[in-house]
């Protein structure tokens, strides 16, 4: 049935020159002013003020109702090819792509992959993205060469694809990309390689023996993060390159088993992924070591660590930003009839430690960890670190 429309309630959304389209439709029923004529008689007050504040009271009063004034589009769908489809490292960047989705209105991606790096899963999972004719592909590179062909037989084809989370390769600090994909969305990853080994050296000065756990060396998402460490550090340092896998106990027992065997001479633990990262406070409470250590990214095992000063920094990606640009460049790309190109985007290097992680230790969606939507209040005060502060 439908419902009446007060006639004050029509005059004010005329006054703010909607026309008779689901935008105004929206603001009426969102706002529940079917017969609110006081709160329309409000509106026209502020919109006849004058011109400017007309504009303003236009610009905030549609923002607060409605998500946006675009044309209604086909419901596009967008596939996202993952090298670990089953970790919880991505379910941030899963909550990201599903709220972008839910913001313009359009389906939920797809996700797959494989979940331990099998690039041959991952090329048959974009291949089935490709034969269903998906509107928009970001796919985790982590090779330059393993997925040359496939993303080539994409864009021929006319699908978009980004790249997120890796993008290639870095030969001697040179990015190898090795597709035609139209931008990266992700860390800028030999850079906060270099920026960990920054932080090693104010922890371990003067040199010795280290160990940088990492899950699959040679892969694009976390090698680049080893080779930009080394490449400050300098010869002072005797850099041990740990295979831990990406089984979480295996991880662990690799960690702990290579400092037992090296308790007398190490001097630093740190880690270039996500898991490697959060086993570090258990394989030195389990080796009996207290030794500087650090990592990457923001599991919970590693969040308390930091709190309790067990492990030193972790440098934050932002994998959730990772689900959310890809989908809002894919769409911007389909609704602009590819005018607005997708640009490269660096998703950040923030660092952090007992001083800083507070914020992060707030349950919350955009960490993974609660489902729940939910508004997180800005610390107050100066902002002393802010986020992205990287160039890809």
């Amino acid at each position: 049935m439908k419902k009446k429309v007060d006639p004050v309630v029509d005059e004010a959304v005329e006054s703010l020159n909607m026309k008779d389209g689901p935008s105004r439709r929206r603001l009426i029923e969102g706002a529940g002013l079917f017969s609110a004529t006081a709160a329309a008689s409000a509106l026209i007050a502020a919109c006849s003020s004058s011109s400017s504040s007309s504009a303003s009271s236009t610009s905030s009063s549609a923002a607060s109702a409605v998500a946006g004034n675009f044309p209604k589009t086909p419901a596009w769908k967008f596939w996202f090819v993952n090298h670990a489809d089953t970790n919880e490292f991505f379910t941030p960047t899963k909550y990201g792509y599903s709220d972008a989705a839910a913001l313009l209105g359009l389906p939920t991606p797809n996700w797959g992959g494989d979940p331990n790096s099998d690039e041959a899963n991952m090329i048959s999972f974009m291949n089935s993205a490709i034969s269903a004719k998906a509107d928009g592909i970001a796919l985790a590179q982590i090779s330059n060469t393993a997925f040359t062909s496939v993303v080539s037989n994409a864009m021929n084809d006319g699908i978009p694809v980004l790249t997120y989370n890796a993008d290639g390769i870095y030969s001697h600090g040179v990015a190898e990309i090795g597709s035609n994909r139209l931008a990266y969305v992700g860390q800028a990853l030999y850079l906060s390689g270099q920026a960990m080994g920054n932080q090693i050296k104010t922890l371990v000065p003067g040199g010795g023996h280290i160990a940088i756990f990492i899950a699959t060396p040679g892969t694009g998402n976390i090698q680049p993060r080893y080779d930009g460490a080394v490449s400050v550090l300098g010869g002072s340092y005797q850099v041990a390159e740990v295979a831990t896998s990406t089984v979480d106990a295996t991880e662990l027992s690799t960690e702990k088993s290579y400092m037992l065997g090296h308790k007398s001479t190490l001097k630093g633990a740190f880690a270039v992924d996500s898991g490697s990262t959060a086993n570090l406070a258990g394989a030195l409470a389990g080796s009996g070591l207290k030794i500087p250590a650090g990592g990457f990214d923001t599991d919970p095992r590693t969040l308390a660590a930091l709190s309790a000063g067990t492990v030193n920094f972790s440098i934050f990606q932002d994998p959730y930003l990772q689900g959310f640009l890809p989908t809002l460049y894919m769409y911007l790309y389909n609704l602009s009839g590819a005018q607005l190109a997708p640009p490269d985007t660096d998703t950040g290097l923030t660092v952090l430690n007992k001083g800083n992680v507070s914020q992060f230790l707030k349950n919350s969606r955009f960490q993974g960890g609660s489902a729940a939507q939910q508004y997180l209040p800005r610390p107050a005060g100066a902002i002393s670190q802010p986020q992205a502060t990287t160039s890809t």
